[in-house]
């Protein structure tokens, strides 16, 4: 089971699987209840969701994995973000109107992109962690062998020749596209499918490494 939940201004995502569900990003701080409404609305019973990835760590992709944690979920850490975990946090300090609670990445689970793969198979999902730093340097996406691509708040590859470091840009999406995606999910944006027009001519662009 793949679902969306959208509890505010973020695209969420769920994965159903054998090992225990998996929750792709959360929204801002104080949205818990949102969150609890938005998975009654899809069926999904939260003590079946074992597991929680962010695909970065700004305030209104992590906003709640404090809470969920506290609620016995799983935060899966990639290597490259365990530096990140609490650079919200000032910013939610600042308003004392926020419930906020922060990551405890001791109780975090680390895991590097390469051993990704391996890991998410133990618990039932087919796919990898990919390192995507052109939007941060602890974004990452999510990519299925179903053919789902989460991409989290990664520019769309139409921006490449206008973007101020198209090069890092370009690098992510070659990565990416070695993968054969067939939709593009976003966390702000419309989903792109892979018979889309402007994919078709990324895919077919003379300079792609893939």
């Amino acid at each position: 089971m793949f679902r969306r939940l959208r509890y505010g201004n973020t695209n969420t995502y769920y994965i159903d699987c054998p090992g225990g569900g998996l929750l792709v990003d959360t929204d801002y701080a104080g949205t818990l209840q949102g969150f609890f409404r938005a998975a009654k609305s899809e069926g999904i019973d939260i003590r079946n969701i074992r597991y929680l990835l962010c695909t970065h760590y700004h305030p209104d992709h992590m906003g709640i994995a404090g809470d969920l944690q506290k609620l016995g979920i799983r935060l899966i850490v990639a290597d490259i973000q365990k530096d990140s975990v609490h650079f919200s946090d000032e910013l939610f300090s600042r308003d004392n109107r926020l419930s906020f609670t922060p990551v405890n990445e001791k109780e975090a689970i680390v895991i590097s992109t390469a051993e990704s793969r391996s890991f998410l198979c133990g618990i039932g999902v087919e796919g990898e962690i990919v390192s995507v730093g052109s939007h941060s340097s602890d974004s990452i996406c999510l990519v299925l062998d179903s053919g789902e691509c989460i991409a989290g708040d990664l520019e769309p590859f139409e921006y490449i020749g206008a973007y101020e470091d198209n090069k890092a840009l370009r690098s992510d999406w070659e990565c990416i596209m070695k993968f054969s995606p067939k939709k593009i999910l976003f966390s702000h944006r419309p989903d792109i499918e892979l018979e889309d027009d402007l994919l078709t001519e990324f895919l077919a662009a003379p300079d792609l490494k893939c």
